[in-house]
Order: C-alpha cells, then sequence, then structure tokens
C-alpha cells in the first residue's frame, strides 16, 4: 500500500470511528444553538435574508445496476444522497473519485441507513446495467446503500445541469467525455448543501462532516 493508499485507509477508518461521537460531543460543548449547519445553495429567487426560495432536486428516474428502474426522491425518502459523475471505461480520474466513494461507504457502514450513495454515468451507450454491476464490484459497492446508474442521455444531462447545477457538457464525439471531480450533497429534503472536491481528502472529509450535521438537523435548532 503507498502512501497515498496510506493516508486515505486512515481517513476512512478515523472518520468511521469518530464520526457517531464527533457531533454529540460538539452539540453537547457548544449548545445545539449554535451549531452551523451546511449552508443551502442554488438559490432560485431572493426577497430578503429570511426569504430565499432554494432549487429543490426534483424526483428523477434511472436505471440501476441491476436494470432496476428506480426514482432517486420517491425511492429513497429520508436519505441524504452524495453524487458523483463517472463513466465505467474511463482510465484517469473516475476510478479515483469512486474510490474516495468506497471511503465514504467504510465511513458510514454502521450508520448506512442515513446515506445513499449515488454514481451517475455520463456513458449511458455503453454502461449497460451489466457493465455498472461490474465497476461497482471492483470498490465492493454495497448494493443496497451504494447505486451506480444509467438512462437516456437527455435525462441524465439535463440532472447534473438543471437539477445539480455542475454544468457538465454533453460529449462532441467518442470519448470527448467532460469529466467533473465533484461531489455533490443533497439533503433529505431535496435540497443542494455541498459542492466538494471529489479528489482531495480534507474536501472528502468535509463532506463527511457535513453528512453527520445533516443527520442532526431535525433534532437541532441551528444557524441557517
Amino acid at each position: 500500500m503507498n502512501k497515498n493508499n496510506n493516508k486515505k485507509f486512515f481517513l476512512g477508518l478515523t472518520v468511521a470511528v469518530l464520526l457517531p461521537f464527533s457531533f454529540y460531543i460538539i452539540a453537547k460543548m457548544l449548545g445545539k444553538d449554535k451549531l452551523a449547519m451546511p449552508r443551502y445553495y442554488n438559490a432560485e429567487s431572493v426577497n430578503g435574508p429570511s426569504d430565499t426560495v432554494y432549487h429543490r432536486v426534483a424526483d428523477v428516474g434511472f436505471i440501476n445496476q441491476f436494470g432496476d428502474h428506480i426514482r432517486l426522491n420517491s425511492d429513497l425518502r429520508d436519505k441524504i444522497l452524495v453524487i458523483e459523475v463517472f463513466f465505467a471505461q474511463c482510465g484517469s480520474v473516475c476510478p479515483k473519485l469512486t474510490g474516495n466513494m468506497a471511503i465514504l461507504q467504510k465511513a458510514f457502514k454502521r450508520n448506512d441507513s442515513t446515506v445513499q450513495l449515488i454514481s451517475v454515468s455520463i456513458d449511458p451507450e455503453r454502461d449497460s446495467a451489466g457493465a455498472l454491476r461490474a465497476y461497482a464490484e471492483r470498490f465492493k459497492a454495497n448494493s443496497d446503500h451504494w447505486w451506480f446508474l444509467t438512462g437516456n442521455a437527455d435525462t441524465i444531462y439535463n440532472f447534473l445541469n438543471n437539477e445539480l447545477k455542475l454544468m457538465v457538457k454533453q460529449p462532441a464525439g467518442a470519448e470527448q467525455f467532460d469529466h467533473t471531480s465533484t461531489f455533490v450533497l443533497v439533503d433529505k429534503e431535496r435540497f443542494v448543501r455541498g459542492y466538494y472536491n471529489g479528489l482531495d481528502t480534507l474536501s472528502l472529509k468535509q463532506c463527511a462532516d457535513d453528512i453527520g450535521l445533516l443527520s442532526m438537523q431535525k433534532n437541532l435548532k441551528v444557524k441557517k
């Protein structure tokens, strides 16, 4: 195991062990009214500091790695979502991104009812359910809590660009896929609450911290 992999493993292990306890301790030390939650993104209208309407991610349909037709909202009620973009034949950044998603999977193994990991393919012509399933197996994905999704190309790019606001370009030709290294955090109410560099371990830690805070949100009086 090289130095970089050691660093990632240590990060995953640290988050997995400490996360369930750290937010309880923070809440007790600071007081429930002083916890600052992850901010809201993508304002649609602003009529003053206390009257801002934020974009709510639509209930979009996809096909998962088992060929099942699913919908992100109605099939995943009460789940926090972490979403990445990839394609199975990518040999550059995608395996690194998905490897970091696997670290998040390990971090929330003891509390996997809280968060659903989502990997959306931007190569639907080649990424069949079987191809996605094989890719998922490479990263030991728990299929109950980590879905690899494909579907209609227009639906995929509309979701990425208009719902998540990632601005991913559709390819002009074969192999000309527009990579993004961004992880998107979506809360249970389907508001975007964070964008993170999926290749950076500190940003990954921040994502894990924010998931922990969002999981406590119903029970806390918090600052927006």
